[in-house]
């Protein structure tokens, strides 16, 4: 049962973005030192109120703030941000006995997430479009949300769109809107079943040029025109559902990193390739050998190659690296290896790398927990942990991405 309960000091910022007081108890969007009062149901602390503020805190930039579940943590200053998310992996580093040399934390800009899904449901008069509020599955509206692009706030009207004419009152559709080179990319989960009515009607907003592509539970509906990115100037066509980095200078950010990490090498071989983030930029100065596990991105990396001028050889395969890594006997010929796996890891894979005398292998990683698990094998296997860059491309959130560098000196000769 709640009660109220007397003030509680934080102690401390937990990963997922709450405040932590002794017990433990969680507050969210407290900050460490704060005096706080509260209801407490369980271990969670509601209705809170901040009695004595962190020096810390701020006034949060977005009117959405209060009542939007999008955001963890507007109400902290960059520079505890900064501390905060390089400390979440400094701390998973620890949990391992790994140390780290980090650099200083760089991150994306407001209004540059390209990528963004929404929830929609209908209403009596219409649609309501937008974020679920904290801790709740209410949607709420966020017509000036500062993560987004423009482009896509400029989106939110077509969405309503669809979910009038895909929603059902009982339910909420998934609404992945994506920028991409040319246009609007959309892909709706959880829609009414598709018949012929709502494909006709569906196919009249892309047909109106409002949209590039549309796809529904997975399958394309209608499509205007091909979606691209570009990868550093590389132009590359965008399957549906294709994994991309959430902002173009997040991406960039990665990608100076990884280059810097593989320098001059002269053979690179890209592990998880997606349509080419990495693998493309690469091969204007060294061959690079891509492998991914869904054909349809290594068709559009392909494809990108293809049709770019000077580009030095880039191969491609195949292949589920969670049930078949490549083995130490087949990275023999390689200089260099990018790794950026999913939130899972890559377990296997990099125990495999570890045995390997590859000199240098730059890593991705979106989950510093399975990233300090993987690195852990690595310097087992002999490697160093050279220096690791925190990249804070999901701005205000808890999400955190880096780059790290590992080198293996060779073997002394016999």
């Amino acid at each position: 049962m709640p009660h109220d309960m007397n003030e509680l000091t934080i102690e401390r910022l937990g990963h997922l973005g709450d405040g932590i007081a002794p017990g433990p108890i969680y507050a969210s969007r407290t900050l460490p030192d704060e005096v706080v009062r509260g209801t407490l149901e369980g271990d969670r602390l509601t209705d809170v109120r901040i009695v004595t503020p962190s020096s810390d805190r701020v006034a949060a930039p977005c009117r959405h703030y209060k009542s939007c579940g999008g955001c963890a943590v507007q109400h902290a200053s960059e520079a505890f941000v900064a501390h905060w998310k390089m400390g979440i992996v400094e701390h998973a580093l620890a949990a391992q006995d790994v140390t780290a040399t980090f650099r200083p934390l760089i991150s994306s800009a407001p209004h540059t997430r390209r990528r963004a899904t929404f929830s929609g449901r209908r209403t009596k008069k219409g649609a309501l479009v937008g974020f679920h509020s904290a801790g709740s599955t209410a949607v709420i509206a966020v017509p000036e949300c500062l993560l987004v692009t423009p482009a896509l706030l400029a989106a939110i009207p077509i969405v309503e769109e669809i979910t009038i004419l895909g929603g059902s009152r009982k339910g909420e559709l998934s609404l992945t809107v994506t920028e991409t080179r040319s246009g609007l990319d959309i892909s709706v989960t959880n829609g009414k079943p598709m018949d012929t009515a709502l494909e006709v009607a569906l196919g009249g907003l892309v047909n109106k040029g409002r949209l590039l592509r549309l796809s529904w539970d997975g399958e394309q509906v209608v499509q205007r025109d091909t979606p691209t990115v570009d990868f550093d100037g590389i132009t590359v066509p965008l399957p549906p559902g294709a994994f991309l980095q959430a902002t173009t200078d997040g991406e960039a950010m990665l990608r100076a990193c990884v280059t810097e990490a593989v320098g001059s090498a002269g053979r690179i071989l890209d592990l998880f390739a997606g349509c080419g983030t990495f693998a493309l930029p690469l091969a204007r100065n060294a061959a690079v050998h891509a492998i991914e596990a869904l054909p349809a991105m290594l068709e559009a990396l392909d494809q990108g190659w293809r049709r770019a001028d000077t580009l030095k050889p880039v191969t491609t395969q195949a292949r589920d690296l969670f049930r078949n890594p490549v083995l130490p006997e087949d990275l023999k010929t390689y200089d260099a290896i990018v790794i950026d796996p999913p939130r899972a890891g890559a377990e296997a894979q990099m125990a495999a790398l570890a045995q390997s005398d590859v000199p240098v292998i730059a890593a991705v990683s979106c989950n510093p927990a399975t990233f300090a698990r993987d690195a852990k094998l690595l310097i087992a296997g002999g490697y160093r942990l050279d220096w690791v860059q925190v990249v804070d491309q999901f701005r205000w959130s808890t999400h955190v991405e880096l780059v790290a560098r590992f080198v293996k000196p060779p073997r002394p000769k016999r």
